[in-house]
């Protein structure tokens, strides 16, 4: 045989070899495979795992639809105390931080110049109203004389001009005496409404002026105190609906949405949409009896608009959503798993409202939903709450 045909023959032996141990090889994967497990029945033997899960059980109960939105806290009242003429602050009847009534006596300007006007004013009238009465006098007597044709009646006409004009400078002089009394009452200045006293901006001895733009002190009225919040506009109408139906009751909370601060009422809405942020601004007010709330404090508020009855009601973490929609995984007596389809009426915080799909009592996983698939077998976890967890109330939401 020749030296290049020894050469194919070898290469030809070379080649089987390989074929053969290649073919031995996937015969032994496909023997191993089927002795662990894989593939064909195996796979369907590997969905008899047990999963261990979380479960609730689905209830009835009532539940609150709110809305949430951020606010600010305002005085019912603000007022910078100021006064009403000028002169010297003579004495402060009240310390800074005080609670004050309305009427109840703040501050006094001294008041001896506006006393000496007084007496000023009140001489002045007394000269014109003497004056006044004996021209008064003289035109009876004129009148008498011109029916007797003593005096033309011009003289008569001029004495009651006279008397005419000295009618109106008594009149002028009691306006100058009235406006010196009030002047008097001005130097009292007492509060305009009930509220706390902030810091003072004079002290005592200084010279007060009416024009002065920062008064004496500032009064904010803190029972009640308002809230303004915002809401989208979007909600606005269902508000509006709400409050013709009655009251709303709104809930002011901590800054970490945590503490309950105070509970109060919805009074108004905004009457324009703030287009930048497409949400309308709202007005509530409390009674805030233990001054929980101080003004420019800011505030998360719940808006309870209604009470929802009678739902069917499994926690927020039951609920899955798929191209097929939102679904559950109910679990069967026989401890194995039903994906269950599911209409959500609408959330409430950390619950779900159930239209239809689940029913009272059924189980439902809350957790380790990941590794379920229909008739998976399940293993309920030791502690696993029945109604869900209980966290803070967020937005409800109607689908």
């Amino acid at each position: 045989m020749s030296k290049p045909l020894r050469h194919t023959w070898a290469v030809r032996a070379l080649l089987c070899a390989c074929f053969t141990l290649v073919l031995s090889g996937c015969g032994n994967t496909s023997a191993d495979s089927k002795q662990k497990g894989g593939g064909g029945k195996g796979g369907r033997g590997g969905a008899q795992m047990t999963i261990p899960v979380a479960v609730a059980k689905a209830e009835v109960r009532d539940l609150p639809v709110l809305l949430n939105g951020l606010g600010s806290v305002e005085a019912y009242n603000t007022v910078a105390v100021k006064s009403r003429l000028d002169g010297q602050l003579i004495k402060v009847n009240v310390k800074e931080g005080q609670e004050v009534k309305q009427g109840e006596l703040l501050a006094e300007i001294d008041p001896r110049p506006y006393q000496v006007q007084l007496s000023q004013a009140e001489a002045t009238l007394f000269k014109d109203q003497a004056a006044l009465k004996d021209a008064r006098l003289n035109l009876q007597r004129f009148q008498e004389l011109y029916k007797d044709g003593v005096i033309p009646k011009q003289q008569f006409d001029t004495q009651g001009s006279l008397e005419g004009q000295l009618d109106g400078a008594v009149r002028a002089d009691q306006a100058q005496v009235d406006t010196v009394k009030l002047n008097l009452v001005y130097t009292r200045i007492t509060a305009p409404v009930s509220g706390r006293i902030g810091l003072r901006q004079i002290d005592v001895g200084n010279m007060v002026h009416a024009a002065d733009p920062n008064g004496l002190l500032v009064i904010t009225q803190l029972q009640p105190i308002s809230v303004i919040f915002s809401l989208p506009q979007d909600n606005l109408q269902a508000v509006s609906q709400h409050m013709n139906k009655g009251k709303l009751s709104v809930d002011a909370y901590s800054r970490d949405d945590q503490t309950k601060l105070a509970t109060g009422a919805l009074t108004t809405i905004d009457n324009q949409i703030d287009t930048t942020t497409g949400t309308g601004k709202l007005k509530a007010v409390f009674d805030n009896r233990d001054r929980s709330l101080l003004p420019n404090e800011f505030v998360n508020v719940h808006l309870l608009l209604e009470v929802r009855k009678n739902n069917t009601v499994v926690p927020s973490a039951a609920i899955q959503r798929g191209p097929q929609g939102t679904y559950v995984f109910a679990v069967k007596p026989d401890k194995t798993a039903e994906m269950r389809n599911v209409t959500v009426s609408f959330t409430q915080g950390n619950f779900v409202a159930i239209s239809q799909g689940i029913n009272p009592g059924d189980m439902v996983v809350t957790d380790g939903q990941d590794k379920l698939q229909p008739g998976t077998k399940v293993e309920i976890r030791g502690g696993a709450g029945q109604n869900g967890s209980s966290g803070q109330t967020g937005e409800g939401q109607t689908q």
